[in-house]
């Protein structure tokens, strides 16, 4: 896990496995939408999620294009975005997949404000 908003496309040409930014026709929008979460969110607008084992990792802005970030080959978000004309980002909201049910309240209380936000732009 991370704390980042990863935008399309998550695939690039060369399948590099990161370090391509793959732009698509509507990067600006997916960037907007990105941004609008992240920049809501306490840890995610810092662009430093600060996760065990990958404490150097950063995000401008606390957003990342997806093949940038990592290549994923025949992923979900670009599927949507290229055959249903829907517009998703992926909301990488922990360091931890499965956060303990203790740390539930604060991980809330960390994405209200964008999941308000977010609505707000669609």
């Amino acid at each position: 896990g991370s704390v980042v908003a990863s935008y399309p496309y998550d695939d690039s040409p060369t399948h590099k496995p990161s370090g391509i930014y793959s732009k698509s026709a509507d990067d600006e929008v997916f960037k907007y939408l990105a941004k609008a979460y992240a920049s809501n969110h306490p840890i995610m607008r810092t662009g430093k999620p600060n996760c065990p084992g990958e404490e150097g990792e950063t995000f401008q802005d606390g957003i990342t294009n997806g093949a940038q970030w990592y290549d994923v080959e025949g992923g979900m978000q670009d599927y949507n975005y290229v055959w249903a004309n829907c517009f998703e980002v992926t909301l990488e909201l922990s360091c931890c997949k499965y956060p303990p049910t203790s740390e539930l309240q604060q991980e809330w209380e960390n994405n209200r404000d964008s999941l308000l936000a977010f609505i707000e732009k669609v």
